[in-house]
């Protein structure tokens, strides 16, 4: 009966539901901008690799190195974008 219990996603739940606690306390708390930025990039990050692993299982599979391959791709195009645009419409650039 161990092994039907899914104990690595019931962990990647409750993981997922504390750090959204964490967000949640970021913003009722008083932080700073820079701290306050600084957690909820932290924890977004966290939270978004463990939905990647656990509940969308990446590396279950045999071409798991080419779906890392296309997250990561996925992340620079974004990174770029942004910084494109901040270039543009916010400095002037």
């Amino acid at each position: 009966m161990k092994e039907l219990f899914p104990a690595k996603q019931v962990g990647g739940y409750i993981f997922s539901l504390v750090l959204t606690l964490v967000a949640l306390l970021v913003y009722l708390l008083d932080f700073t901008f820079p701290v306050a930025m600084t957690i909820l990039l932290v924890t977004a990050f966290v939270q978004a690799s463990v939905q990647l692993v656990l509940f969308m299982h990446a590396g279950e599979t045999e071409d798991g190195k080419a779906i890392y391959t296309n997250v990561l791709y996925g992340i620079i195009i974004a990174v770029v974008t942004i910084i494109g645009s901040l270039l543009i419409f916010v400095w002037d650039m």
